[in-house]
């Protein structure tokens, strides 16, 4: 290792900084994916700094309220563009890199381990700071936006350590002691894996600075009063989340020797991943082990390390603190509580990945000493290369689900995530492959039997697909997205009482279910009850007043009984909504030339021509525009274009033949 004064501070986080850069430079364009949809998109908690504090129910900041704040203020500064996001988990990353970095020059200053390691403490401290940031298992905490919740929580987690250790050996502790309690307030309300903080805290003090727990708690005891009061929050936090929908908690449908014996399994694979980092997975499902057969080795590797860990607090107390930092901030979501919708995930070792790195980096120079440097160094470029490519296969949705298919292919959810992307790329062939795939893995997949009836329709397989929507209600009675999507079936051929049936059970479900109002609204038009659609549609558009398609739907009706008028702003809100929809565009234009606004409607027909070249209406229509403003050579080429796209169209046809003909 070099020796001290080669490498001062400010030099040690430039290079930190440089690090987190360069690793993470390619990320900052990769696309919301995942829960980032409920938990950024569709919070509407977050346009608003006030309301943040708020978290909407069942999502990943429910009960986590300096998560969604911070989510929120990159709403304000960039609105629904990624690249303030990703800016911001890459700063709260490299900023837990530097405090790290802080961390272990000081604690390899302390007398416990001066002698051995005090020399080079700033060079092993640095070591250790960049093996941790640059590690690919550290990828999805940082790339995955939503994620934020874990580097957040190891920010402050980290932060509350450093600020004791400054306090320990400040002269006036008082600011760092409220630095401290204010760091490990802070991350209560940013996840729920501070919950140990105050402990491992005040076994650092015992193991590092006081050297008895009776030591640290003369010392400092109006102090850890003040952390043991941070969980009060929290536990009001938690109990407010209610399971998270019933994802999380002891009343989930997993059971917690269940979840026990997965987590073996699970802490087991991602030490491997600490060593070896692949495959590394987005999503590793729901899989649960039963059997305590199946994890035996595993069990028995972490039954040893846990008594080891309990034995060197007494004997070894570094080595027991080292322990205790692992096991510690990995409990709260990999030991006994059942978090039924997340089994596994790689963003649970941000945490535990430090102490790893640091015990890694110190035994490497306790056994090889300077030579342990440039195997360090060696170590940390391998890994900043891994950090990229990993980084690259987040470039697009359809990317990351593609290689978590791949590389975990007994995931159903992967494969019925993976649809939906293949779905939004055009590939409706390759989508129906992948959900039937997901439905081979899990029979009773109720989302992806409704997706993939959805795709047997647009596949013009309508047969096929009411079995689907059938078995995903068999699954889930009260999946209000099928019953929506019966219902539409229903319509679609004629049976127009079942399909009512249907829209009613959902909206008696979900009253506040815009799309549940939009199709109904649909299927009453078909039937020629245009006033009740008109009330769906406006039950739609009060509840989603954004609602391209309700806007549409509405404008439709109102332009059937004779209402181009009211019409008309309807239209043209659904396509401020989404401009490149092509049916608000056709109709607008109709609802234009209905009202005499020509040069308008000649103005949306072209419009709409560039996203529909071939359309026969709107070809048609040009040629009756031409026709009435005695533009005779226009009119006659849009209605030859109308019948090169319809040859049967008889209309124009017939207007041709006058025009041709001089009548």
């Amino acid at each position: 290792m070099p020796t001290e004064g080669k490498w001062n501070t400010p030099l040690a986080a430039a290079v930190i900084i440089a690090a987190g850069i360069a690793c993470y430079a390619n990320s900052l364009g990769g696309p919301f994916i995942f829960d980032d949809q409920p938990s950024i998109i569709e919070n509407g908690t977050l346009d608003s700094l006030t309301a943040a504090w708020f978290p909407p129910p069942n999502i990943t900041t429910t009960g986590r309220p300096i998560l969604n704040v911070s989510l929120a203020l990159n709403r304000a500064l960039s609105g629904d563009s990624v690249w303030s996001y990703h800016t911001g988990n890459l700063l709260i990353h490299v900023l837990a890199a530097l405090v790290l970095f802080g961390i272990m020059r000081r604690t390899l200053r302390q007398p416990l381990l001066a002698g051995r390691f005090g020399a080079v403490a700033d060079s092993l401290a640095l070591l250790t700071a960049l093996l941790w940031l640059v590690h690919p298992l550290q990828t999805e905490s940082v790339t995955y936006i939503v994620q934020r919740a874990e580097a957040l929580a190891g920010l402050f987690y980290m932060l509350t350590m450093y600020a004791l250790i400054r306090g320990a050996g400040s002269e006036r502790p008082g600011r760092w002691h409220a630095a401290t309690v204010g760091a490990c307030l802070l991350g209560m309300a940013s996840k729920e894996v501070l919950v140990s903080a105050p402990l491992l805290v005040l076994l650092y003090d015992r193991t590092f600075l006081a050297g008895s727990f009776q030591d640290a708690w003369r010392a400092r005891q109006r102090l850890y009063l003040l952390l043991a009061a941070t969980w009060l929050p929290l536990v009001w936090l938690v109990a407010n989340t209610e399971g998270r929908g019933g994802s999380a908690g002891f009343a989930t449908e997993v059971s917690v020797w269940h979840y026990l014996l997965t987590q073996c399994r699970a802490v087991v694979h991602y030490l491997w991943l600490c060593v070896w980092p692949h495959p590394l997975v987005l999503d590793y499902g729901t899989a649960i082990v039963r059997q305590l057969g199946d994890v035996w080795w595993q069990a028995l590797l972490l039954t040893g390390l846990a008594a080891g860990t309990f034995v060197a607090l007494v004997r070894r107390p570094a080595g027991g603190f080292a322990g205790a930092w692992f096991f510690a901030t990995l409990a709260p979501s990999s030991s006994f509580v059942p978090v039924a919708t997340q089994t596994m995930a790689e963003h649970r070792m941000y945490l535990p990945l430090a102490i790893l790195a640091a015990l890694g980096v110190l035994a490497l120079h306790a056994v090889l000493g300077r030579r342990g440097w440039w195997l360090g160094g060696t170590a940390v470029l391998a890994a900043s290369g891994l950090t990229v490519a990993r980084n690259a296969d987040y470039r697009s949705a359809l990317s990351i689900w593609t290689v978590t298919a791949e590389k975990y292919p007994g995931n159903a959810r992967a494969h019925y995530n993976l649809s939906i992307e293949l779905t939004a790329a055009g590939r409706g062939a390759e989508a129906v492959t992948q959900l039937e795939e997901a439905l081979r893995l899990q029979p009773d997949y109720p989302e992806a039997h409704l997706n993939l009836g959805n795709a047997l329709v647009a596949a013009g397989r309508r047969a096929e697909a009411r079995e689907h929507y059938e078995a995903a209600l068999r699954a889930d009675p009260g999946y209000i997205e099928a019953h929506v999507s019966l219902g539409y079936w229903l319509a679609g051929e004629g049976k127009f009482d079942d399909a009512i049936a249907c829209y009613e059970r959902a909206l008696r479900l979900r009253p506040d279910y815009a799309e549940a109002h939009n199709d109904f609204g649909e299927t009453l038009a078909r039937m020629g009850n245009l006033p009740a659609a008109a009330l769906h549609f406006e039950a739609a558009l009060r509840l989603k007043p954004a609602y391209a398609e309700a806007h549409n739907n509405l404008a439709g009706v109102l332009l059937q009984q004779g209402r181009p008028h009211e019409a008309i702003p309807h239209f043209e809100q659904a396509l401020r909504e989404k401009p490149a929809l092509a049916e608000p565009l056709s109709n607008l234009a109709y609802a234009l030339l209905q009202t005499g606004r020509l040069d308008e409607a000649v103005a949306h027909y072209r419009q709409l021509l560039q996203l529909e070249p071939n359309n026969p209406t709107a070809h048609s229509n040009l040629g009756y525009i031409y026709w009435q403003q005695h533009r005779l050579t226009e009119a006659i080429a849009e209605y030859g274009a109308t019948l090169r796209a319809e040859p049967d169209n008889a209309g124009a046809r017939e207007a041709l033949a006058r025009l041709t003909g001089g009548n």
